[in-house]
């Protein structure tokens, strides 16, 4: 792993960053549009857009925590976690 983590990330984790700060943009043209027509439709509207923005970041983050947990489990720096109770150790049993 680099020292960089932007370097170091997948390529999920950039695909949500990008998808997420693209659709805030477009939420914030949408929220100064309307303020300046005093549209409050377009408004509201912006202010869910800036919210799924805002839930896509946290998609990015999730991924992101998902990733250095695995880089960690595979250089030995922590234990791998153990299988939740009522589950298989393999998934061959089908």
């Amino acid at each position: 792993m680099t020292n960089t983590p932007w370097e170091a990330s997948s390529g999920l984790y950039k695909k949500l960053t990008f998808s997420a700060m693209g659709v805030e943009a477009i939420g914030i043209v949408m929220a100064v549009i309307g303020a300046s027509t005093q549209n409050m439709a377009l408004l509201y509207t912006a202010m869910v857009v800036i919210g799924i923005g805002l839930l896509g970041h946290l998609g990015g983050m999730a991924v992101r925590a998902r990733d250095a947990r695995a880089w960690r489990v595979a250089q030995g720096l922590v234990k791998p976690r153990a299988p939740k109770r009522g589950k298989s150790a393999s998934k061959d049993t089908l």
